[in-house]
């Protein structure tokens, strides 16, 4: 195929644009194999994701659709960049989608799991870029939703990108008034997901995206999870061994009754002070901390108000914090009256995809890639 190579890389075939010089693999997950190759027109190292058989399974497919229409619009030093996006085949008839990203070095969760000392000052650096993402996400009305380790990239200097927003939704999309969902399991991995989803509070605001925030804060300073629960329920009980059993007052908070129900049922538990799990962290760490894993998410430190706790005030990285300025981002396709098909998925995924070419085009960098 003219102006395409073609590689095999891991038992999967890597048919992208000559431009890109497949180097070798670099993982693989449930949503795709990724590789490192090289941009010989920029010079850059980039990665590229591919998915095959993109529309087999809708979540899967809607997953992607968001991850491209949100990377798309977003443009921010500490949120991986989309750099490209190629199909193979036409609008009719394409099965597989590469997604291409900009390169990092490594990921929190094998910096955590590694022999590498991290101080409070790389912490508190990894901490301002991390909260600075969020900040900017949270300003396009964006709930990140599967914030952990693995999620957040790393560069040797430190730097650090925040990726992976296949389960974002709108800040206030969802709601459910009359308490009609109970204790679930969906959403976020579970040792990082905030109280208020296991609980089956439906009403998401950006404090379930702090809360994972905390979660990832104590591993980082204890090199282990803080909340590494085996189901949901061990989960919920791991959370109250710390944060201690809500009140009636916090209990009321919840949509489903069969949840305040349960929680009702507890015996009262006072809770372990962070200081006691964290006897080597700073006075501003755990304070940080405290106010981060609250189980009420009304009474959570928010994003805005931690970037001015002392523990991250002293960092300071010149366009941190800028925030998003463009259109709103719909999700027209979560809406639950409409018949995701799988022309119409196909259909969608290629209207981002042309959306996005015609948008390089315009910055006189684009190419279009489709055979």
């Amino acid at each position: 195929m003219e102006g395409y190579s073609s590689t095999m890389i891991n038992g999967t075939r890597f048919t992208v644009p000559s431009r890109y010089q497949v180097v070798r693999a670099l993982g693989h997950g449930a949503y795709g194999v990724v590789c490192l190759a090289k941009d010989t027109i920029t010079g850059e190292n980039v990665a590229i994701k591919k998915i095959a058989r993109l529309f087999d399974h809708v979540i899967d497919t809607k997953r992607a659709l968001r991850e491209l229409r949100i990377l798309s619009h977003f443009s921010h030093q500490n949120i991986i960049e989309l750099k490209d996006i190629i199909i193979i085949g036409n609008e009719e008839d394409f099965e597989d989608l590469y997604v291409i990203t900009d390169l990092m070095d490594t990921d929190m969760h094998q910096i955590i799991s590694s022999s590498q000392s991290l101080s409070e000052e790389h912490i508190s650096y990894f901490m301002y870029q991390l909260l600075h993402a969020l900040h900017y996400t949270h300003s396009a009305h964006i709930i990140h939703r599967d914030l952990k380790p693995s999620n957040i990239l790393l560069n040797s200097n430190c730097d650090l990108k925040l990726c992976d927003f296949g389960l974002a939704r709108h800040r206030d999309e969802e709601n459910d008034e009359q308490g009609k969902y109970i204790l679930t399991e969906y959403v976020a991995t579970r040792w990082y997901r905030a109280p208020e989803i296991i609980c089956g509070w439906k009403h998401y605001h950006g404090c379930v995206d702090v809360w994972s925030v905390g979660c990832i804060f104590a591993e980082l300073l204890q090199r282990r999870p803080l909340f590494a629960g085996k189901d949901y329920l061990k989960q919920l009980h791991l959370i109250m061994d710390v944060t201690g059993t809500p009140d009636d007052a916090q209990i009321k908070g919840i949509a489903s009754s069969r949840a305040r129900a349960y929680l009702k049922s507890l015996p009262p538990k006072r809770g372990i002070p962070i200081k006691h799990l964290l006897p080597k962290a700073s006075p501003e760490a755990v304070d940080l901390l405290n106010r981060m894993l609250t189980f009420n998410p009304m009474d959570r430190i928010t994003v805005e108000e931690a970037l001015k706790h002392p523990f991250i005030t002293s960092v300071h990285i010149k366009g941190a914090g800028a925030t998003y300025t463009g259109p709103e981002i719909e999700f027209e396709f979560d809406d639950g009256n409409i018949e995701l098909t799988k022309p119409l998925l196909r259909q969608y995924i290629f209207r981002e995809y042309v959306k996005f070419q015609q948008s390089m085009k315009k910055g006189a960098t684009g190419m279009s890639h489709t055979l």
